[in-house]
């Protein structure tokens, strides 16, 4: 009876068989939860590993999975996946082997392009975390040490005969310079907490990009540094003295950069937007800094973005062109023709903008090296200085200043006429003093007398040189009398035997 009554009773349950059946249904509710998550495509937040990013693990924040792509996720985590791919994109790999890491380069990149169409779609949000982790992606992949450079010249840079190297790694740097653009170029961006990021030190690791030899970077860089310049006013004083160390050391100590004429072509567009008056700043940088940038050997390179400025700065302040002509005379080319062609074009670009009072002010220096030109030996530079009688706005300075410009160039005129080799470069020397002819035929005649008069006094020292060097020849060709080898002294009357040179 009592073993009946017993076995009516519910039996309890043994504490394994608890453990057990909660562990078969936590897992048989995993299951399902998973099945929902593919099936649905909406609960896709998960924990990440503090492995992975630890500073958002640390703060309390939930990552989105950063192989997903956007259109997979809600509008409300796309912040948070934009985040995960650029902390994902942080991984750096190298080119030097193109088959090794095919399948990572690859995703990367995809996951880069993904970012700029993002940002571009202006779908995106730069929060602080955003900002800064734009910054730290674009940092890591772009900042970086170039190879030493083995170009076998030691003029700088590139010139015309070499081919530009191109960076293996250009896959992955364009697409990250595409998107460093577009931040820094992004309408909402809080300009007052991307500063922080966007800083000093960002700055220069940016402009020693600028040495890159590929020509496709430089030119990225370019445009990035204008749009920072254009919208970190903050920066603006920093970036200038950056750049203008960066010429000091090119032009004092180095004379090698490849991106000077970047770094030119981008403050051609920055004077133009100085303020009247100009800042002495501004006035330093020019004699300081562009001046020089004349005395390099490969100033061929960057030469047309270095007049551009030049120009901007004159007609900013016309005062300004009697520094810039006597610097360019102070490093006006001996040896180097083609380097004075430019020196010429670039003379003659300056002296369309100067006015009659600054013009006097540095015409005499200025024409005392336009005759040597004349008279140059290799006919384009010849031929060069010439054609400054072919500019209307030069020939009419030319032809008010008469009285003091033609002294000093019709010798060199005459010269030309007598015993130039080219007949090009003769015909021109005929025409330019047919127009002084024209123009003022007394003053001709009187700097051709004064000519033959200093060309007669120049043939009599001549002569007397001669006579006094026959004079000492003589002398010394007496042999010492006496047969003991002594020496013996002879006392030449100074009056004698002085040479005039």
């Amino acid at each position: 009876m009592i073993k009946q009554i017993l076995s009516k009773l519910p039996r309890k349950s043994s504490k394994s068989d608890t453990l057990a059946s909660a562990g078969s249904d936590s897992n048989n509710n995993t299951n399902l939860g998973s099945s929902i998550q593919c099936s649905n495509g909406l609960n896709v937040v998960r924990r990440m590993s503090s492995a992975v990013f630890p500073s958002m693990v640390a703060a309390g924040a939930e990552a989105v999975e950063p192989h997903l792509s956007f259109k997979d996720v809600p509008n409300t985590e796309k912040q948070k996946l934009f985040v995960g791919k650029l902390n994902l994109c942080c991984v750096v790999y190298h080119f030097n082997d193109p088959d090794k890491d095919q399948a990572e380069k690859d995703s990367k990149r995809q996951a880069l392009i993904e970012l700029v169409d993002f940002v571009a779609s202006g779908s995106a949000k730069f929060s602080e975390a955003a900002i800064a982790a734009t910054c730290k992606m674009c940092a890591v992949n772009l900042f970086r040490d170039f190879p030493p450079k083995y170009r076998s010249n030691s003029t700088g840079g590139e010139t015309e005969d070499e081919e530009p190297m191109f960076d293996p790694a250009w896959s992955h740097l364009q697409v990250v310079y595409d998107l460093l653009l577009r931040f820094v170029s992004y309408s909402s961006l809080d300009v007052k907490v991307a500063k922080k990021y966007v800083d000093h030190s960002f700055i220069l690791r940016l402009l020693e990009l600028f040495d890159s030899e590929d020509p496709r970077e430089r030119d990225c860089l370019k445009t990035i540094l204008h749009r920072i310049y254009g919208k970190f006013m903050v920066h603006r004083p920093f970036v200038r003295k950056a750049v203008s160390n960066i010429i000091y050391r090119f032009v004092f100590e180095t004379e090698r950069h490849n991106g000077v004429a970047e770094l030119l072509e981008i403050f051609g567009s920055v004077i133009s937007g100085f303020a009247l008056p100009l800042k002495e700043e501004h006035k330093m940088f020019l004699s300081r800094a562009l001046i020089p940038l004349h005395k390099p050997k490969s100033v061929g390179i960057y030469h047309q973005q270095l007049t551009y400025c030049v120009v901007q700065f004159i007609e900013k302040d016309p005062k300004l062109i009697s520094v810039v002509i006597k610097g360019l005379l102070k490093y006006w080319p001996v040896t180097n023709s083609q380097k004075e062609l430019m020196f010429l074009s670039e003379l003659e670009e300056i002296l369309e903008m100067t006015s009659t009072v600054e013009f006097q002010k540095i015409m005499v220096p200025l024409f005392r090296r336009v005759g040597c030109c004349l008279n140059s030996s290799h006919f384009q530079v010849a031929e060069r200085a010439h054609f400054l009688w072919n500019n209307e706005h030069v020939f009419n300075h030319i032809t008010q200043n008469r009285q003091v410009i033609l002294p000093l160039v019709f010798p060199a005129l005459e010269r030309n006429t007598r015993n130039h080799w080219n007949q090009a470069v003769l015909n021109l020397t005929l025409n330019v003093r047919k127009m002084f002819c024209e123009m003022d035929e007394e003053l001709v005649l009187a700097c051709q007398s004064k000519l033959e008069e200093e060309d007669s006094k120049s043939s009599m020292a001549a002569e007397k040189r001669r006579l006094t060097w026959e004079r000492l020849e003589i002398a010394a060709s007496f042999q010492p009398m006496g047969g003991g080898g002594g020496n013996i002294s002879f006392l030449v009357n100074p009056a004698t035997c002085s040479v005039t040179c």
